[in-house]
């Protein structure tokens, strides 16, 4: 659930009138993006000297409890809005603006940036520096402040694209709680730790291969966009990062609960180096039913979780759940 919201001009948002739903869109986020952009726009980006200088006015040190590492070369997040293919009738989502270097990017290029961000003081600073920076491109951004793991729903009209770098810490949870939560979402680009890119990109057989790489296929199609250096940073991480773009897709069997396909994803790779047999042992009910179920799916018990697709899985899964063994 959205825990407080800020106007595009930084000002805390009225309560809604008696008898209205929490979030439910008002007049000021129906007006927002109402239009979209008669032709592309320039805004200027945030550098390194402004970075700080924002940061100390405020009074903020990066948290490594949130995951914060910001972004400080304007090179850099134009390089993010090109690759992330918008249109200019797209509404972003951005998860962890920051101090809003990606934000002043993406505003020109789309219909409306809704920017979600868990720490107040740069929630209400953002509208700020939009309008103190390109205010002519001001309406067009929305701020919420709050966790992005929480978030059920969003006001005003539905993202269709994420692009953000997320904190290391939560990269690959939000991704996955977004794209089941917010269903108009039909593409993204995200800055990830580059191992974690690896993860969520990689296809069975590989080293990486795992739960992230099953969860984010049911969804969509992912790939990498490539490397982004640690020296882009403020502070400085210890790791890379890299660039991963993902274009939701049906998933592979409609008629499954999802639910039922990640409890199988997660029961084989919670003992990876195991056979499907004896990994899926305690999930089946034993091992002889997991021999069962996996053999009526078309899958041989003697394999392990690294060589099956997100097909596989909900093969499994429609199996258990149908009773058809």
């Amino acid at each position: 659930m959205v825990e407080n919201s800020a106007s595009p001009r930084g000002q805390p948002p009225a309560l809604p009138p008696r008898g209205t739903t929490p979030g439910a869109p008002g007049p000021r986020e129906r007006r927002l993006g109402g239009h979209a952009p008669a032709a592309r726009l320039t805004s200027p980006a945030l550098g390194p000297a402004e970075i700080r200088e924002i940061a100390a006015r405020l009074g903020i040190r990066p948290s490594k409890r949130l995951g914060q590492n910001f972004v400080t070369d304007p090179g850099t997040v134009r390089r993010i809005v090109t690759l992330a293919g918008l249109a200019p009738d797209d509404v972003v989502l951005e998860v962890g603006p920051g101090f809003g270097s990606l934000t002043l990017a993406l505003l020109p290029a789309v219909r409306q940036v809704t920017a979600v961000e868990v720490d107040p003081l740069l929630a209400a600073e953002l509208p700020r520096t939009v309008s103190t920076h390109n205010p002519s491109l001001a309406e067009r951004l929305y701020v919420l402040t709050a966790d992005a793991l929480r978030i059920t729903s969003l006001p005003g009209q539905a993202p269709t694209a994420l692009v953000a770098n997320l904190p290391y810490n939560v990269a690959v949870p939000v991704v996955l709680h977004l794209l089941a939560t917010l269903p108009s979402l039909r593409k993204g680009l995200v800055m990830v730790q580059a191992e974690v890119a690896d993860r969520m990109t990689a296809g069975p057989g590989s080293r990486v291969y795992g739960v992230p790489s099953v969860k984010l296929a049911w969804y969509a199609a992912a790939r990498r966009a490539g490397p982004v250096p640690r020296t882009v940073f403020w502070p400085v991480p210890n790791v890379d990062s890299g660039l991963v773009a993902f274009t939701r897709r049906e998933p592979p069997a409609a008629d499954v609960p999802r639910e039922d396909v990640f409890a199988v994803v997660d029961a084989a790779f919670a003992q990876r180096r195991k056979t499907l047999r004896a990994a899926l042992a305690r999930w089946a009910g034993s091992a002889a039913d997991a021999e069962r179920i996996l053999r009526a799916a078309g899958v041989d018990p003697g394999a392990r979780g690294e060589s099956l697709g997100v097909a596989d899985f909900a093969r499994i899964a429609a199996v258990q759940t149908k009773g058809s063994c």
